[in-house]
């Protein structure tokens, strides 16, 4: 079995981000944030890493140069599930956890991707997926269990009843699967949907509907919640970076 594989997703604009830097470039402490999640992973043990490219593919590249990556290319925008698809040639020789994640999540840890890989180690699932609790959970999808605590599903909050809003636990879009069966569950994506695009956070449930043990496991921590779709939202994961104690590399 090899060592864990994981996969960043890199392909997007960031079009309300007032720039045409594409958004995982954009500086955050001074440095592209995409930087800051090799990282995490470099630190948590990752040593093959694929970054799914698109949008100023080279742009992306050349300010990963110094890193040991590998580069798939997105050249339709077709969804997350879609840009998974495009590191299925070096999946396939993949024998192991694949760790899919976002390359705009700056405050990615590597305690986090450590936890969530040694519970691949220890139980060996088809899919683990990493949540948190939040305050306000409006927009994100929601992590639905059964009365033992087990996972049931994602119910996204325009699906959801009153009573599935009130829940706090929800997706990250952050996931570990057996590489095997990301690429079995990829083989089954449709685009029915109102975006016509496939979504990787429909994998899970696919093979939640095999029976196949897939988890969600409470791990990442509630800086990990930040996400950056504006420039206030940028300031503010530089805000907390600079709570944390993170170096600036403006300085």
């Amino acid at each position: 079995m090899n060592g864990p594989m994981a996969v960043v997703l890199a392909a997007g604009k960031g079009t309300r981000m007032q720039s045409e830097l594409p958004k995982v470039l954009f500086p955050t402490l001074g440095r592209p944030m995409i930087h800051y999640v090799i990282d995490a992973l470099k630190k948590a043990g990752v040593e093959r890493i694929v970054v799914v490219v698109g949008y100023r593919a080279d742009a992306v590249k050349d300010s990963l140069a110094g890193f040991d990556v590998e580069f798939v290319l997105q050249e339709e925008q077709l969804g997350t599930g879609h840009a998974v698809m495009m590191a299925r040639e070096q999946m396939e020789s993949h024998d192991g956890a694949v760790m899919i994640l976002a390359g705009d999540s700056p405050l990615t840890q590597s305690s986090s991707v450590r936890n969530l890989l040694g519970e691949y180690d220890e139980c060996s699932p088809a899919c683990i997926m990493g949540t948190l609790h939040v305050d306000n959970p409006t927009g994100l999808g929601r992590i639905c269990r059964d009365d033992d605590g087990n996972f049931l599903g994602i119910v996204e909050e325009k699906d959801a009843t009153e009573e599935q809003r009130k829940i706090t636990e929800v997706n990250m879009s952050t996931y570990v699967f057996d590489g095997k069966e990301l690429l079995h569950s990829l083989g089954s994506l449709t685009n029915t949907n109102n975006q016509q695009e496939y979504y990787v956070t429909d994998c899970p449930g696919l093979l939640k509907a095999e029976n196949k043990d897939v988890r969600a496991l409470a791990v990442l921590q509630s800086c990990e919640a930040l996400s950056v779709n504006s420039v206030e939202q940028l300031e503010a994961v530089e805000a907390e970076m600079q709570r944390m104690g993170y170096a600036d590399a403006r300085a």
